[in-house]
């Protein structure tokens, strides 16, 4: 079942940051934000406990208890549990995000891909949310970036653990859609092959962007198109590189990763439009993308995000970043499909 119409909207809110990604973020500011997001016109939110150990999800929940349930879409992840148990969060092995939620909550954090765990996952998620339901359950980081040579195996005990217990809950009506959340291309091209599983949608991060899109489309969005798998594309900013920042990859962005920004920048610059809304209109182009979820900290980035997906975007702009091979010759752009309704 497509989740395209179930988004409310091209435009959600990856609320990783809200669990104190990369500084200390105080309450009021965490709160402000998600209302700025509510007064944008948006109504999708996406959440996962990995997220400084349960405390995205904690201040989501608190930010939404004062709006009607079935005004939203909620989605959250599983493949983690978070124990009461406390650690030194600087200590933990969490892949190519190792040091990202070193400000978050010091629960101990337990990767568990087995049916028993995704129940008890969703449980948690639940009352730390303070809410009866979840539109949405991505399966977490069941990929390379996280697990090395050993992800297969993950992956193997999420097919056959969270999968099918996520395929019970849709069936049951207890949630709407689930899918995969992950960094990476290969289980998803995996998971579209399977026989059994058929999930709704997949949330890929960072493989769908300005400066990483050339291996997502070689197979993964005309497979997914063609199985009506919708995607939801998470940080189209690239770790927040296009967005003014520094990172790419949740790490200082090499000195190869900036110079092409710098590229990006000055062709933006003499077109007069904004790297953000090159970025996000980038994404929305490929028509497997049914929604597109940058992530912020500070209300204004917000007002960034909606005049940026506003933003018009003239075709010289895109055709200049095809002619310096700065997209892929076959990925959509806006120009195409604007071409194409020209034409109709």
């Amino acid at each position: 079942m497509s989740i395209k119409n179930r988004l409310q909207g091209k435009l959600g809110f990856g609320t990783a940051p809200l669990g104190n990604m990369f500084r200390n973020i105080p309450e009021d500011e965490a709160m402000a934000t998600v209302d700025a997001a509510w007064d944008h016109g948006i109504r999708y939110f996406d959440t996962a406990p990995f997220y400084g150990a349960g405390l995205s999800e904690i201040r989501l929940g608190q930010a939404l208890a004062k709006r009607k349930r079935s005004d939203y879409v909620l989605s959250t992840k599983v493949g983690r549990l978070i124990l009461d148990e406390l650690e030194d969060a600087s200590s933990r092995d969490l892949g190519e995000k190792g040091g990202l939620f070193e400000f978050g909550r010091a629960n101990k954090i337990v990767n568990d891909y087995s049916a028993d765990a995704t129940l008890r996952s969703i449980e948690d998620s639940l009352k730390r949310m303070k809410t009866d339901h979840i539109d949405i359950v991505w399966v977490h980081d069941v990929a390379q970036d996280f697990y090395g040579d050993e992800w297969l195996a993950q992956y193997e005990t999420a097919r056959t653990g969270a999968f099918r217990a996520l395929t019970r809950l849709r069936e049951e009506g207890v949630i709407k859609a689930w899918g995969l959340g992950v960094n990476r291309v290969e289980p998803l091209e995996i998971t579209l092959d399977l026989a059994e599983a058929k999930p709704d949608a997949f949330l890929l991060a960072g493989r769908y962007t300005l400066l990483d899109h050339e291996r997502a489309l070689q197979r993964l969005m005309p497979a997914a198109a063609k199985q009506n798998v919708d995607i939801v594309v998470g940080g189209p900013y690239s770790s927040g590189i296009l967005a003014g920042g520094s990172h790419f990859e949740y790490q200082k962005a090499s000195p190869e990763i900036i110079a092409k920004v710098e590229q990006i920048k000055q062709i933006a610059q003499r077109h007069k439009i904004s790297v953000k809304a090159a970025a996000l209109q980038f994404a929305l182009a490929n028509p497997a993308v049914a929604a597109v979820i940058p992530g912020a900290s500070r209300p204004e980035r917000l007002t960034e995000d909606q005049a940026a997906l506003n933003e018009t975007i003239p075709a010289a702009f895109w055709q200049e970043m095809r002619e310096q091979k700065l997209v892929a010759h076959d990925a959509p752009l806006p120009i195409d499909s604007a071409n194409r309704s020209g034409k109709e």
